[in-house]
């Protein structure tokens, strides 16, 4: 039958005919298979898989930034804890430098006194020596003269006199 409404010369004839025919037909037959629908929901499956994704990379790349910024932190916290314990040693370095210097000046003041106590009781010495030599000689200049001059009776006397100056003295 088909072949007699195609050789009529009528719309049936003409190819454009044909093909908007099975295209209607082939548009049905995806609607009778819910195919729209199908391919919606794949779609609309495929969006959420993407969002997911996207959802997913967005949270990846906070967590990422925070990481960073907690490195970049932490190294903010290492750089001013190193200058602290930089600064704190520099502070120690100095404090010893005083100290040894304050006690290098100590050490050398004490040192200086103790020589210039050496030196004072050298010249204390030096002069007791030179006053014990000063005694000994006037001692035996004055034991030469009394020996010139003193007579044996003069000598009795003057033993005399010092027995009883010690006498004196002791009582």
């Amino acid at each position: 039958m088909l072949v007699m409404l195609a050789n009529t010369g009528s719309i049936f004839s003409t190819a454009e005919f044909w093909v908007a025919a099975a295209f209607v037909l082939f548009i049905g037959l995806l609607v009778y298979y819910k195919v729209p629908g199908l391919i919606t929901k794949a779609l609309d499956e495929r969006a959420d898989a993407i969002r997911r994704e996207l959802d997913e990379a967005r949270r990846l790349r906070e967590e990422a930034q925070q990481l960073l910024n907690d490195y970049q932190r932490k190294r903010r916290e290492a750089e001013d804890e190193a200058n602290a314990i930089i600064e704190q040693a520099k502070r120690e370095a100095e404090a010893l430098a005083a100290e040894t210097r304050q006690s290098l000046k100590e050490s050398l003041a004490r040192r200086t006194k103790l020589a210039e106590e050496k030196i004072a009781r050298a010249e204390a010495q030096a002069l007791n020596e030179v006053r014990a030599a000063a005694v000994d000689a006037a001692i035996a200049a004055a034991e030469r003269i009394i020996r010139q001059k003193v007579t044996p009776e003069v000598n009795a006397q003057l033993v005399d006199q010092g027995i009883v100056d010690v006498k004196r003295r002791l009582n």
